[in-house]
């Protein structure tokens, strides 16, 4: 097989591959079975008729097309591995030529355009120390987790007065646009200060009292009508003040375990110096990315970036046509990071070597599963039927990767040793790990197996009656 690389973009390259002919009969082979398998010919059984009558009576161009089909992308695959290309993206195929019978020279050439993983130099791990910034607990941490704590026992009580800031208020809304009603809702509990609502609410509200009413001009978020401006017509039925609890003994034990307010307060420090040890690590895991980072130009492919701003405009606007200016760039910043540190850690794991076991995948996908709610077999199946399982492999292998690279630094803290053990475990636990996992490995591989099969099951008496 010859295979040429042209380099479009330093993320996108065209290969150009020529397959010689005994490579390319074995496909060739495999399509005339195939195709055995589901025809009738007088004097031959199914699946035993020879490939020169399959090439005679079903004709060969038939014949090349199925072993086009399924050889081009296996050849595909190979050729990336021969040229070390890791695609970012589906490749552009364009069948150039394809031999016109079987006596026929012509060799089976191909185009594939693939955005790709450009190519990085990472620093060397070994001897680099990274400084990360040491938390501190203040009283002022512990009052504001104790006040969110205490909001909680708050209750609501109806005032006379005007709604004020903190207020919560039960509203009824009416939105028109050119005097046509396109949104009301009745019985809404707002509070006001929240911001949670339209643009404007909150001035809208202030200073109103049970029975009055007033209209304002906002922007609509959401719903048909996102992002035009209305005018919206809001009547406050009640008014309503939170009445918090007295931070004493008393409220303690109302609100967890302990007798003392003094030993609630010790316990919520306590809550907040791991939480705070678990932020560290995170911003041990953001600093190291940003080491490795460091000096390095990262291209990113433009067509993945694309798809990218997509995905994250979907999650910030019901109609990604109609996002804003803001949005859009918030879509952007974001899907550039990911793809990048995506790169990162892609380059990190190939570096390091890092081997993505079964058991790693299907411990991956069981945990996400769990998080669902669903059975983690069928969750599995979905993922393999799905085709997303190779995305699955590389989402273990980034996080073997980063979980190495970070065990093989130093990591500081206010001039001292930092110990992230915890987080990030140690290579003698992940080498146990990988070496007892083939039973787990085997059984959900087996349950995958199972369902497949009886999938394939089910759908066999439809083919046959048809």
């Amino acid at each position: 097989m010859k295979i040429s690389v042209r380099n479009l973009e330093p993320t996108k390259v065209k290969l150009t591959i020529t397959v010689e002919p005994e490579e390319f009969n074995p496909f060739l082979d495999q399509a005339r079975k195939e195709i055995g398998k589901q025809v009738n010919i007088p004097g031959f059984r199914k699946g035993h008729v020879p490939g020169k009558i399959i090439d005679q009576r079903i004709g060969f161009a038939a014949v090349a097309g199925e072993a086009v089909n399924n050889g081009v992308p296996e050849l595909y695959s190979q050729a990336l591995d021969e040229k070390k290309i890791r695609p970012m993206a589906q490749p552009e195929i364009d069948v150039q030529e394809v031999p016109s019978s079987a006596k026929d020279e012509t060799k089976l050439k191909f185009v594939a355009t693939v955005e790709r993983r450009p190519d990085i130099e990472l620093p060397e791990l070994e001897g680099l120390t990274i400084d990360v910034a040491k938390p501190e607990v203040t009283d002022e941490d512990v009052a504001k987790r104790l006040e969110t704590l205490r909001q909680r026992f708050g209750t609501l009580v109806g005032v006379d007065r005007p709604a004020s800031k903190g207020d919560f208020a039960n509203i009824d809304l009416t939105a028109e646009i050119d005097g046509e009603t396109v949104e009301s809702q009745e019985g809404v509990s707002y509070e006001l200060g929240s911001n949670t609502m339209l643009d404007g609410l909150d001035e809208a509200l202030d200073g109103l009292s049970a029975g009055e009413e007033t209209t304002f001009e906002g922007t609509l978020e959401a719903g048909e009508h996102e992002g035009q401006k209305a005018q919206v017509k809001v009547k406050v039925n009640t008014v309503k003040a939170e009445e918090l609890p007295e931070l004493n003994d008393d409220f303690a034990q109302d609100a967890s375990e302990f007798d003392t307010l003094d030993e609630l307060k010790a316990d919520i420090r306590k809550q907040i110096e791991q939480d705070s040890e678990a932020r560290q690590a995170t911003e041990a895991r953001d600093a190291f990315l940003a080491k490795l980072a460091e000096g390095v130009e990262i291209p990113v492919p433009a067509g993945v970036k694309a798809d990218a701003v997509t995905e994250h405009l979907k999650s910030l606007t019901a109609d990604p046509e109609k996002a804003t200016d803001e949005q859009k760039a918030q879509a952007e910043e974001a899907a550039e990071k990911e793809l990048k540190d995506q790169i990162l850690l892609d380059t990190l794991a190939e570096k390091l070597d890092v081997k993505v076991s079964q058991s790693d995948v299907f411990n991956f996908l069981a945990s996400i599963a769990q998080q669902y709610g669903m059975d983690p077999n069928a969750f599995i199946n979905a993922i393999v039927k799905n085709g997303q399982l190779g995305s699955a492999v590389a989402e273990v292998g980034r996080s073997k990767g980063l979980l190495a690279g970070m065990r093989a630094v130093s990591f500081t803290s206010a001039g001292e040793p930092l110990d992230l053990s915890k987080f990030l475990g140690d290579d003698e636990a992940a080498e146990d790990a990988a070496e007892n996992e083939s039973v787990e490995a085997a059984s959900a591989a087996a349950a995958v197996a199972d369902e497949l099969a009886a999938d394939k099951a089910a759908e066999a008496p439809a083919e046959n009656a048809e």
